[in-house]
């Protein structure tokens, strides 16, 4: 019964700690986060600006703290305020709400919100929401403030929430579920909060922790604070109340939003000191006790009323390409060079396309169980581009369904036709699969390569292939094996082998797996990973030799990669190696338990793993040095 718990307890873990904001992301590859707010109560300051920070804590503004999208052509008042975004539950979909006002015009002058939506954060589609004209009943509507989102799991729909007036009413914070395309709401705004005092409150902002619903909200002309509510369903009407006020000033506040600082337990609640014109940034575990952090806050701009996501590395470098990087802004991490989790990278450069292509297991699967395989494309080892599934087992493999592992590859011209040739683990066999192309589609071979063992050999399985061409000879060899290495040649049609020429060349009782060939200045070298891949200890060791089929000499102080767990790194191996053409440029690419989690996952880490690059260098002597490698990367 104890070990049922405690399995329990770490899907559990798993759960809330790997992803954020939707399943399409996951929380280790949130990097940094992104600002979005106005900046005052004219015209021109009534817009949508955004800022980027590093840590939750240190704001730098983008576009030289300029609008990044024109108030004129979105709304319907020449002005817009209060932006909240959101992340959508495919990860990749953004959301922002605003309202549609000018100040100047009245605070009661308003019956609109703008929706907007996008896939880059860059390039955002809006649309006018006018409640008065799109439902009947609110002839006597004096305003719509402070609109926000938030996805409604029950009804499977984003939720937008927003304050209005009636007459001589209070504010009453309603909500509608918004279309499919996000462009304009469903039904009939509802009553979504019901304070128990009855008196107005206006700029909800919800946030959900373990199933429950966080309200945080203000209470307009009585008190002009930040309370909180609780619900475990949002259109219920039923919410718990807590009696306390949440900001830490005495001053008058209002827009609080609230966000979780990436890869901690930390929530952040900040809102608008709107009479003193500053913002107060104050922290929490449990959304209930808060306490001011602002000794730790910092911002080259003055904000109002905004919201905070929580973005990955890519996500900001498409930020720095649309409105350039904050000349204060920290340089940004390269490794890992991936967002997800993959493993195992085999890494070609394509001189059809001038552009480098990795290969790895998609990983983040039980028991490694994963069935697809996926490439990235690079022009210059940074930025890689996902160029999606190019083998799918269940769909393009008759004699394999499962455990796609592992893959090679290479580019290989015969007659002046240049063809791939991507060799691949499944179900614990080898196959081969071609294509004309880097990123596929590859077409399988129709069975498999290899799905016997080399005589003499017992144990093991195999897997792991790697494929090398010789420089000397134009010959090509197919490498493989766990708990062995074998070699052979293969033929000129690259799908089949030589079975004569099948040679076992274990190094020694440190191999395991993963077998990668390179040759530089006459030296062939042998890398392979020590330990099994769910082991902290996982390693890259080598050998050398004069000829692509050993025999191999060991160098005395052998290691290439090793856990650093001082700059949390374990499990790091099953790498391969790059030369940047018409370079001494070497890189390898490997993998390592996903960071920061992984250690603490036990088995688990050892499919949850991430691929990093750091440079590979060598003495005068051709022995390889031992990778120093960091977050930092290239």
């Amino acid at each position: 019964m104890k070990k049922v718990v405690l399995v329990i307890f770490v899907v559990f873990f798993w759960a809330v700690n790997i992803f954020a904001q939707g399943p399409g992301v996951l929380q280790k590859d949130l990097s940094g986060y992104l600002f979005t707010y106005f900046t005052g109560n004219s015209v021109e300051d009534e817009s949508i600006h955004f800022a980027v920070s590093p840590d939750g804590l240190n704001y730098y503004a983008l576009n030289g703290n300029e609008p990044v999208l024109d108030s004129k052509k979105i709304s319907s008042t020449g002005g817009v305020r209060d932006p909240h975004i959101l992340r959508g539950e495919d990860g990749k979909t953004f959301y922002m709400v605003v309202t549609d006002m000018t100040s100047h015009k009245g605070w009661d002058s308003n019956r609109a919100m703008v929706l907007l939506k996008s896939n880059d954060l860059v390039n955002w589609e809006s649309s006018v929401v006018n409640i008065q004209e799109r439902f009947d009943g609110h002839e006597d509507l004096k305003r719509v403030w402070a609109p926000q989102t938030v996805y409604d799991k029950k009804a499977g729909k984003y939720m937008v929430y927003f304050s209005m007036k009636h007459g001589n009413e209070p504010d009453i914070i309603y909500y509608a579920h918004a279309n499919k395309d996000f462009t304009d709401l469903e039904s009939e705004p509802q009553q979504l909060f019901f304070p128990k005092n009855g008196k107005s409150c206006i700029d909800g902002d919800i946030v959900e922790k373990d199933g429950v619903y966080h309200l945080f909200y203000k209470t307009e002309g009585h008190g002009n604070g930040i309370k909180h509510a609780t619900t475990r369903d949002l259109t219920s009407g039923n919410w718990a109340e807590e009696d306390d006020y949440k900001q830490q000033t005495n001053e008058a506040v209002e827009g609080s939003s609230i966000f979780k600082l990436n890869n901690t337990d930390t929530y952040i609640l900040m809102y608008d000191v709107y009479m003193k014109g500053s913002y107060q940034f104050t922290s929490s575990t449990d959304l209930n006790s808060f306490e001011i952090i602002d000794d730790q806050i910092s911002m080259d701009f003055h904000p109002r009323h905004g919201t905070v996501l929580p973005v990955t590395r890519t996500e900001l470098k498409r930020l720095f390409g649309k409105w350039d990087k904050p000349s204060a802004y920290p340089e940004l991490k390269s490794n890992p060079i991936l967002e997800g989790y993959y493993a195992d990278p085999e890494i070609l450069y394509s001189n059809k396309t001038n552009k480098f292509y990795l290969y790895p297991t998609s990983d983040g699967f039980t028991g490694w169980s994963g069935d697809y395989f996926k490439t990235f494309s690079s022009k210059n080892l940074i930025d890689w581009k996902d160029e999606g599934t190019i083998l799918d087992l269940k769909k393009d493999v008759v004699w394999a369904d499962r455990n796609a592992w592992a893959p090679a590859a290479i580019e290989k011209t015969t007659n002046g036709e240049t063809k791939y040739y991507y060799y691949f683990t499944a179900a614990q066999k080898i196959g081969v699969a071609v294509s004309d192309n880097p990123n596929g589609p590859f077409v399988d071979s129709g069975k498999a390569l290899i799905d016997f063992k080399p005589r003499g050999v017992e144990g093991g399985q195999e897997i792991d292939p790697d494929v090398f061409t010789d420089p000397k000879t134009g010959k090509s060899y197919l490498y493989w094996g766990n708990g062995y290495m074998a070699v052979a040649e293969l033929n000129n049609d690259m799908v089949s082998i030589k079975k004569e020429t099948i040679k076992v060349l274990t190094p020694d009782a440190t191999y395991r797996e993963g077998t990668e060939v390179f040759y530089r200045n006459g030296i062939y070298y042998f890398l392979w990973s020590e330990d099994d891949t769910r082991s902290p200890d996982y390693k890259v060791r080598y050998a050398m030799s004069d000829s692509p089929t050993g025999p191999l000499t060991i160098p005395e102080d052998n290691i290439v990669l090793e856990k650093a767990p001082e700059k949390g790194f374990y499990g790091t191996g099953h790498n391969s190696v790059i030369n940047v053409p018409n370079t001494d440029e070497w890189h390898i690419v490997y993998h390592r338990f996903s960071v920061p989690n992984g250690i603490n996952m036990g088995d688990a880490a050892g499919y949850h793993r991430e691929v990093c690059m750091d440079l590979l260098n060598f003495k005068q002597t051709g022995h390889i040095i031992k990778v120093n490698f960091n977050n930092q990367g290239q």
